[in-house]
């Protein structure tokens, strides 16, 4: 069955589409001896498809793995030429080629998920599609009501980028400063940093703890785990599980006989 090289590619394990359409765009994917194009089609099991000349393999079985990322780790499968930095896929210890979903800055820490779905990665790295991801914040100084407010409205960040509206609550206080809830839709790199640091409140800790309905529970850093089938089911489809989970809440608030 024939289908868009960038499919092939991401259902193969070589990440998300968007980074699939990056390859074929930059010349690295041929297709029976061709330089592939962007939207061509192809029959993975026909054609002759080769990435850096060499021919891609047949499809994995497809892995979801919940990581906790230590801080100083980098969220690359790899690190460039005489950066021995280890990454995150030096923590996972699974035959499959698997690759993070999305980014988490070299000095924070907290969930990261690593799979070879390509179609999921898409999904949860796509604007469109909204997942929503959840980060506790350790600031060095309590925010007053208008840091605050200005934070959930929105900031002008040094490049003139306007960061969207998004949640932010007081979670618990630590010595002079406070825990942060942080809930957003959007994640440009090193953003919460920014945001806090253009509002007067230096960051001294950042811990995602939730990416859509996946939680982060209490995975120590450096640990992962599988998933399992309710978790991937709740993160390709994200309205049945916000659903279900209203409905749990609903139950639970109910009074007992």
């Amino acid at each position: 069955m024939e289908e868009r090289i960038q499919k092939i590619l991401a259902q193969a394990g070589y990440g998300s589409r968007r980074a699939c359409e990056e390859m074929i765009v930059a010349g690295r994917v041929r297709v029976n001896g061709k330089i592939a194009e962007l939207g061509q089609k192809a029959d993975a099991a026909l054609d002759k498809i080769l990435l850096d000349r060499k021919p891609i393999p047949q499809m994995e079985r497809l892995v979801y793995i919940a990581l906790h990322k230590p801080r100083f780790v980098l969220t690359t499968t790899e690190g460039e030429a005489g950066d021995d930095r280890k990454t995150v896929r030096n923590l996972v210890d699974v035959s499959e080629r698997v690759y993070p979903v999305g980014r988490l800055d070299f000095e924070s820490e907290g969930l990261i998920l690593m799979t070879n779905d390509g179609d999921l990665a898409n999904k949860l790295t796509h604007p469109r599609f909204g997942h929503e991801k959840e980060y506790r914040v350790l600031v060095a100084r309590r925010p007053d009501e208008q840091q605050i407010a200005n934070w959930r409205r929105g900031i002008v960040l040094e490049d003139g980028y306007r960061t969207a509206p998004c949640k932010v609550f007081i979670a618990e206080g630590q010595g002079k400063g406070v825990w942060l809830k942080v809930e957003m839709g959007e994640g440009r790199k090193r953003q919460i940093r920014e945001v806090a640091a253009l509002l007067g409140l230096p960051v001294v800790k950042i811990v995602r703890v939730r990416i859509g309905s996946l939680r982060l529970g209490p995975l120590k850093a450096g640990a992962w785990r599988v998933l399992s089938v309710d978790e991937i089911d709740g993160l390709k489809h994200p309205v049945k599980a916000e659903r279900v989970e209203s409905r749990a809440k609903i139950q639970n608030k109910r009074p007992t006989r």
